[in-house]
């Protein structure tokens, strides 16, 4: 939101203008050119906006798995095998961490940080997400267990009121 004379004004883009603004730049540049787009939404998006000639390569960028961490091991720790990694792979398996999650464990926060100071924490972070996910089920699971307990208990309740009007 910009701030004008003290007061907030919301941006008025419309989809309209964003898509003359994307036709426009097609047309105006060499043969040549990559718009990005990013979203952690892409079927909320407009069927106007994604369609081919507009959007042509999606890429999607998943969560980190063991291969993607691998590498990224090796570019910030410059370690290629450790006696984490067996631990580290099951739980880059079973846990959803993005890259950069992943890549932010990994580096050093100074320079009297060693390799197994930032795998340790990366395990650490692994796990926490782990165990935050692993509650957030049991949360879920609950609420479903409760809200089906009450739509039982309001057929019940119908079931009875509709015996009652009978006799």
């Amino acid at each position: 939101m910009k701030e004008t004379n003290g007061h907030e004004q919301r941006s008025k883009v419309t989809l309209s203008g964003l898509l003359n603004a994307i036709d426009g730049l097609w047309s105006a540049c060499s043969d040549e050119k990559i718009i990005v787009f990013t979203t952690n939404f892409v079927d909320k998006l407009d069927p106007a906006l994604i369609r081919r000639g507009r959007m042509d390569n999606y890429i999607e960028m998943s969560y980190c798995r063991f291969e993607a961490f691998k590498v990224l091991a090796k570019n910030y720790l410059g370690v290629e095998s450790h006696d984490l990694y067996g631990e580290i792979e099951l739980l880059v398996e079973e846990t959803n961490m993005s890259p950069a999650d992943v890549a932010e464990n990994l580096m050093p926060k100074s320079d009297e940080e060693y390799v197994d100071i930032c795998l340790k924490r990366l395990v650490k972070s692994s796990e926490e997400q782990k165990e935050k996910a692993r509650k957030l089920a049991e949360e879920e699971e609950k609420k479903k267990r409760e809200s089906e307990s009450k739509k039982n208990k309001k057929a019940e309740e119908a079931e009875k009121n509709m015996k009652i009007e009978e006799e």
